[in-house]
Protein backbone atom coordinates (compact mmCIF):
# COMPACT_ATOMS: atom_id res chain seq x y z
CA UNK A 1 0.00 0.00 0.00
CA UNK A 2 1.26 3.42 -1.02
CA UNK A 3 2.36 5.88 1.83
CA UNK A 4 0.42 8.99 1.79
CA UNK A 5 3.10 11.88 2.28
CA UNK A 6 1.59 14.25 -0.47
CA UNK A 7 -1.96 16.10 -0.71
CA UNK A 8 -3.03 14.53 -3.91
CA UNK A 9 -2.86 11.22 -2.39
CA UNK A 10 -4.60 12.18 0.64
CA UNK A 11 -7.15 13.52 -1.54
CA UNK A 12 -7.37 9.90 -3.08
CA UNK A 13 -7.45 8.29 0.13
CA UNK A 14 -10.39 10.58 1.17
CA UNK A 15 -12.54 9.99 -2.01
CA UNK A 16 -11.73 5.93 -1.67
CA UNK A 17 -13.04 6.18 2.03
CA UNK A 18 -15.68 8.28 1.15
CA UNK A 19 -16.94 5.30 -0.91
CA UNK A 20 -16.00 2.52 1.40
CA UNK A 21 -17.92 4.03 4.45
CA UNK A 22 -21.06 4.52 2.41
CA UNK A 23 -20.85 1.22 1.38
CA UNK A 24 -20.17 -0.33 4.84
CA UNK A 25 -22.61 2.17 6.59
CA UNK A 26 -25.80 2.56 4.33
CA UNK A 27 -28.45 4.28 5.74
CA UNK A 28 -27.31 3.42 9.31
CA UNK A 29 -26.39 5.19 12.16
CA UNK A 30 -22.46 5.82 13.47
CA UNK A 31 -21.41 6.74 16.81
CA UNK A 32 -17.86 7.90 17.27
CA UNK A 33 -15.89 9.14 21.09
CA UNK A 34 -14.64 12.52 19.80
CA UNK A 35 -11.62 13.31 21.73
CA UNK A 36 -10.20 15.98 19.53
CA UNK A 37 -7.17 14.17 19.00
CA UNK A 38 -5.46 14.14 15.41
CA UNK A 39 -6.90 10.40 15.00
CA UNK A 40 -10.89 10.78 16.23
CA UNK A 41 -10.70 14.58 14.57
CA UNK A 42 -9.55 12.70 11.08
CA UNK A 43 -12.57 9.82 11.18
CA UNK A 44 -15.12 12.30 12.29
CA UNK A 45 -14.14 14.88 9.76
CA UNK A 46 -14.31 11.49 7.10
CA UNK A 47 -17.47 10.43 8.35
CA UNK A 48 -19.50 14.11 8.23
CA UNK A 49 -18.17 14.03 4.34
CA UNK A 50 -19.30 10.64 3.53
CA UNK A 51 -22.66 10.59 5.99
CA UNK A 52 -23.65 13.66 7.03
CA UNK A 53 -26.13 13.49 10.43
CA UNK A 54 -26.17 10.09 10.12
CA UNK A 55 -23.06 10.39 12.67
CA UNK A 56 -23.32 11.51 16.02
CA UNK A 57 -20.10 12.53 18.26
CA UNK A 58 -20.03 12.25 21.70
CA UNK A 59 -17.08 14.45 23.39
CA UNK A 60 -16.86 13.91 27.18
CA UNK A 61 -15.02 16.86 28.92
CA UNK A 62 -13.38 14.89 31.77
CA UNK A 63 -11.89 18.06 33.05
CA UNK A 64 -8.32 17.01 31.92
CA UNK A 65 -7.96 18.63 28.96
CA UNK A 66 -5.79 21.39 27.87
CA UNK A 67 -6.82 25.09 27.86
CA UNK A 68 -9.33 25.45 25.63
CA UNK A 69 -9.30 22.25 23.51
CA UNK A 70 -13.29 21.25 24.60
CA UNK A 71 -14.04 24.65 23.06
CA UNK A 72 -12.49 24.08 19.72
CA UNK A 73 -14.05 20.93 19.56
CA UNK A 74 -17.52 22.47 19.59
CA UNK A 75 -16.50 25.24 17.64
CA UNK A 76 -14.68 23.39 15.25
CA UNK A 77 -17.05 20.34 14.39
CA UNK A 78 -20.51 21.61 16.13
CA UNK A 79 -19.72 25.11 14.63
CA UNK A 80 -17.94 24.85 11.67
CA UNK A 81 -18.49 21.61 10.20
CA UNK A 82 -22.68 21.04 11.40
CA UNK A 83 -21.68 17.94 12.93
CA UNK A 84 -24.15 16.09 15.14
CA UNK A 85 -21.89 16.67 18.40
CA UNK A 86 -23.35 15.95 22.00
CA UNK A 87 -20.75 18.21 24.81
CA UNK A 88 -21.00 16.13 27.92
CA UNK A 89 -19.61 17.94 30.77
CA UNK A 90 -18.30 15.69 33.33
CA UNK A 91 -15.78 17.85 34.90
CA UNK A 92 -17.64 17.09 38.56
CA UNK A 93 -18.30 13.41 38.23
CA UNK A 94 -14.63 12.62 37.04
CA UNK A 95 -12.54 14.88 39.43
CA UNK A 96 -14.80 13.81 42.54
CA UNK A 97 -13.80 10.24 41.87
CA UNK A 98 -10.31 10.83 41.70
CA UNK A 99 -10.17 13.06 44.90
CA UNK A 100 -7.50 11.52 47.20
CA UNK A 101 -6.65 8.97 44.47
CA UNK A 102 -2.64 9.43 44.42
CA UNK A 103 -1.46 6.00 42.81
CA UNK A 104 -0.71 6.66 39.08
CA UNK A 105 -2.19 3.39 38.45
CA UNK A 106 -5.20 3.96 40.44
CA UNK A 107 -5.75 7.31 38.62
CA UNK A 108 -5.91 5.58 34.87
CA UNK A 109 -8.17 3.17 35.74
CA UNK A 110 -10.83 5.42 36.79
CA UNK A 111 -9.97 7.67 34.21
CA UNK A 112 -10.58 5.07 31.54
CA UNK A 113 -13.79 2.88 33.67
CA UNK A 114 -15.22 6.17 33.99
CA UNK A 115 -14.45 7.45 30.63
CA UNK A 116 -16.68 4.05 29.53
CA UNK A 117 -19.61 4.48 31.93
CA UNK A 118 -20.08 7.88 30.30
CA UNK A 119 -19.81 7.45 26.80
CA UNK A 120 -21.76 3.67 27.42
CA UNK A 121 -24.50 6.01 28.70
CA UNK A 122 -24.48 8.48 26.35
CA UNK A 123 -24.88 5.52 23.54
CA UNK A 124 -27.95 3.96 25.51
CA UNK A 125 -30.00 7.41 25.26
CA UNK A 126 -29.60 6.98 21.44
CA UNK A 127 -32.27 5.06 19.40
CA UNK A 128 -30.69 2.77 15.95
CA UNK A 129 -27.09 3.28 15.97
CA UNK A 130 -25.40 -0.02 14.51
CA UNK A 131 -22.09 1.25 13.71
CA UNK A 132 -18.98 2.27 16.67
CA UNK A 133 -16.25 3.87 14.84
CA UNK A 134 -12.71 4.56 16.12
CA UNK A 135 -9.77 6.37 15.73
CA UNK A 136 -6.96 3.18 15.21
CA UNK A 137 -4.28 3.69 13.60
CA UNK A 138 -1.75 0.84 12.18
CA UNK A 139 0.44 1.26 15.40
CA UNK A 140 -2.50 0.44 17.27
CA UNK A 141 -3.14 -3.30 15.71
CA UNK A 142 0.35 -3.74 15.71
CA UNK A 143 0.91 -3.06 19.40
CA UNK A 144 -2.06 -3.58 21.28
CA UNK A 145 -4.50 -6.49 19.20
CA UNK A 146 -6.61 -4.37 17.61
CA UNK A 147 -8.09 -2.74 20.68
CA UNK A 148 -7.60 1.15 20.73
CA UNK A 149 -7.14 1.45 24.54
CA UNK A 150 -6.66 4.94 25.37
CA UNK A 151 -9.55 6.02 23.18
CA UNK A 152 -11.40 3.77 26.09
CA UNK A 153 -14.24 2.43 24.02
CA UNK A 154 -12.69 -1.17 23.69
CA UNK A 155 -14.38 -2.00 27.03
CA UNK A 156 -17.95 -1.18 25.97
CA UNK A 157 -20.21 -3.84 27.20
CA UNK A 158 -21.15 -6.47 24.64
CA UNK A 159 -24.78 -6.45 24.68
CA UNK A 160 -24.42 -2.93 22.45
CA UNK A 161 -23.47 -5.28 19.80
CA UNK A 162 -21.62 -2.09 17.59
CA UNK A 163 -19.99 -2.80 14.31
CA UNK A 164 -16.76 -1.09 13.84
CA UNK A 165 -16.11 1.36 11.37
CA UNK A 166 -11.97 2.10 11.22
CA UNK A 167 -11.43 3.83 8.07
CA UNK A 168 -7.74 5.19 9.16
CA UNK A 169 -6.56 1.88 10.57
CA UNK A 170 -3.62 0.66 7.98
CA UNK A 171 -2.11 4.72 8.80
CA UNK A 172 0.37 5.70 10.52
CA UNK A 173 0.16 9.13 12.11
CA UNK A 174 1.80 11.11 10.10
CA UNK A 175 -0.34 9.86 7.61
CA UNK A 176 -3.20 10.82 8.96
CA UNK A 177 -2.07 14.16 9.95
CA UNK A 178 -1.41 14.81 5.92
CA UNK A 179 -5.19 13.60 5.70
CA UNK A 180 -6.14 15.51 8.32
CA UNK A 181 -4.96 18.95 6.14
CA UNK A 182 -6.34 17.78 3.08
CA UNK A 183 -9.59 17.64 5.27
CA UNK A 184 -9.03 21.11 6.57
CA UNK A 185 -9.14 20.29 10.14
CA UNK A 186 -6.83 23.51 11.90
CA UNK A 187 -3.09 22.92 12.68
CA UNK A 188 -3.53 23.12 15.96
CA UNK A 189 -5.42 19.92 15.83
CA UNK A 190 -4.14 18.14 13.11
CA UNK A 191 -0.29 18.78 14.59
CA UNK A 192 -1.40 18.11 18.09
CA UNK A 193 1.05 17.65 20.93
CA UNK A 194 0.98 13.87 21.58
CA UNK A 195 -1.17 13.47 24.85
CA UNK A 196 -2.13 10.44 26.91
CA UNK A 197 -4.90 8.74 27.42
CA UNK A 198 -5.75 10.14 31.14
CA UNK A 199 -4.90 13.91 29.83
CA UNK A 200 -3.64 16.25 32.51
CA UNK A 201 -4.23 13.31 34.73
CA UNK A 202 -0.81 12.33 34.65
CA UNK A 203 0.85 15.40 34.97
CA UNK A 204 -0.91 16.16 38.10
CA UNK A 205 1.12 13.84 40.11
CA UNK A 206 -0.16 12.17 43.37
CA UNK A 207 -4.04 13.10 44.72
CA UNK A 208 -5.40 15.65 41.91
CA UNK A 209 -6.85 18.79 43.32
CA UNK A 210 -8.40 21.50 41.51
CA UNK A 211 -6.36 24.31 42.18
CA UNK A 212 -3.26 22.74 40.82
CA UNK A 213 -5.05 21.17 38.47
CA UNK A 214 -5.65 24.72 36.68
CA UNK A 215 -2.09 25.76 37.96
CA UNK A 216 -0.89 22.88 35.24
CA UNK A 217 -3.53 23.95 32.65
CA UNK A 218 -2.37 27.73 32.80
CA UNK A 219 1.43 26.69 33.15
CA UNK A 220 0.97 24.39 30.29
CA UNK A 221 -1.03 27.04 28.07
CA UNK A 222 2.01 29.45 28.44
CA UNK A 223 4.44 27.13 27.33
CA UNK A 224 2.78 25.99 24.56
CA UNK A 225 2.35 29.35 23.29
CA UNK A 226 5.63 31.01 24.00
CA UNK A 227 7.22 27.67 21.68
CA UNK A 228 5.05 28.70 19.14
CA UNK A 229 5.75 32.15 18.91
CA UNK A 230 9.61 31.32 18.99
CA UNK A 231 9.64 28.13 16.31
CA UNK A 232 9.91 25.42 18.72
CA UNK A 233 6.17 24.06 18.41
CA UNK A 234 7.23 21.82 15.21
CA UNK A 235 10.98 21.56 16.09
CA UNK A 236 10.02 19.43 19.19
CA UNK A 237 8.54 16.37 19.51
CA UNK A 238 6.91 16.69 22.49
CA UNK A 239 6.59 19.63 25.43
CA UNK A 240 4.48 20.20 28.21
CA UNK A 241 4.25 20.95 32.48
CA UNK A 242 4.08 19.32 35.42
CA UNK A 243 2.69 20.24 38.67
CA UNK A 244 3.70 18.03 41.80
CA UNK A 245 2.12 17.66 44.94
CA UNK A 246 4.39 19.36 46.92
CA UNK A 247 5.28 22.75 47.71
CA UNK A 248 8.24 24.81 48.47
CA UNK A 249 8.71 28.32 50.36
CA UNK A 250 9.13 31.19 48.59
CA UNK A 251 8.37 35.14 48.79
CA UNK A 252 6.24 37.90 47.25
CA UNK A 253 5.72 41.51 48.58
CA UNK A 254 7.80 40.65 51.49
CA UNK A 255 5.51 38.08 52.78
CA UNK A 256 6.07 34.15 52.65
CA UNK A 257 4.76 31.98 50.42
CA UNK A 258 4.14 27.88 50.46
CA UNK A 259 3.27 26.93 46.69
CA UNK A 260 3.63 24.04 43.90
CA UNK A 261 6.71 24.37 41.43
CA UNK A 262 5.84 23.67 38.13
CA UNK A 263 8.36 21.40 35.64
CA UNK A 264 8.75 21.91 31.97
CA UNK A 265 9.47 19.10 29.83
CA UNK A 266 10.65 19.21 26.48
CA UNK A 267 11.66 16.46 24.83
CA UNK A 268 13.05 14.82 21.25
CA UNK A 269 12.21 11.26 19.64
CA UNK A 270 11.78 9.03 17.00
CA UNK A 271 10.18 6.36 18.65
CA UNK A 272 8.90 7.08 22.14
CA UNK A 273 11.41 4.35 23.50
CA UNK A 274 14.47 6.66 24.15
CA UNK A 275 14.09 10.60 24.51
CA UNK A 276 16.89 13.60 24.13
CA UNK A 277 15.74 16.63 25.81
CA UNK A 278 15.28 19.72 23.98
CA UNK A 279 18.07 22.36 24.04
CA UNK A 280 15.77 25.32 24.89
CA UNK A 281 17.16 28.97 25.18
CA UNK A 282 18.40 30.07 28.24
CA UNK A 283 16.98 33.50 27.65
CA UNK A 284 13.35 31.85 26.61
CA UNK A 285 13.79 29.51 29.52
CA UNK A 286 14.03 32.71 31.99
CA UNK A 287 10.67 34.67 29.99
CA UNK A 288 8.47 31.67 30.44
CA UNK A 289 9.92 31.36 33.81
CA UNK A 290 8.45 34.73 34.43
CA UNK A 291 5.37 34.27 32.97
CA UNK A 292 4.34 31.40 34.69
CA UNK A 293 5.35 33.07 38.29
CA UNK A 294 3.44 35.75 37.04
CA UNK A 295 0.13 34.55 35.62
CA UNK A 296 -0.52 31.12 37.71
CA UNK A 297 -1.69 31.42 40.76
CA UNK A 298 -0.39 29.12 43.70
CA UNK A 299 3.46 28.43 42.07
CA UNK A 300 6.38 29.95 43.21
CA UNK A 301 9.39 28.05 41.41
CA UNK A 302 9.68 26.93 37.62
CA UNK A 303 11.91 23.82 36.89
CA UNK A 304 13.67 22.30 33.69
CA UNK A 305 13.55 18.72 33.51
CA UNK A 306 17.17 17.53 32.43
CA UNK A 307 16.85 13.94 32.02
CA UNK A 308 16.67 12.04 29.40
CA UNK A 309 15.08 8.41 28.80
CA UNK A 310 16.18 6.38 29.61
CA UNK A 311 16.57 5.99 32.70
CA UNK A 312 13.61 9.02 33.26
CA UNK A 313 10.26 8.36 30.96
CA UNK A 314 8.74 10.87 29.30
CA UNK A 315 5.88 11.67 31.20
CA UNK A 316 6.36 11.84 35.37
CA UNK A 317 3.38 8.94 35.92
Amino acid sequence: MQRITTPALAEAFIAEQITALRQQIGSKKVLLALSGGVDSSVVAALLIKAVGTQLTCVHVNHGLLRKGEPEQVVEVFRNQMKANLIYVDAVDRFLNKLAGVADPEQKRKIIGSEFIRVFEEEARKLKDIEFLAQGTIYPDILESDGVKAHHNVGGLPADLQFKLVEPVKLLFKDEVRVVGKALGLPDSMVFRQPFPGPGLGVRCTGAITRDRLEALRESDAILRDEFAKNGLAGKVWQYFTIVPDYKSTGVRDGKRLWDWPVIIRAVNTRDAMTATVENVPFELLQHITQRILTEVKGVNRVLFDLSPKPCATIEWE
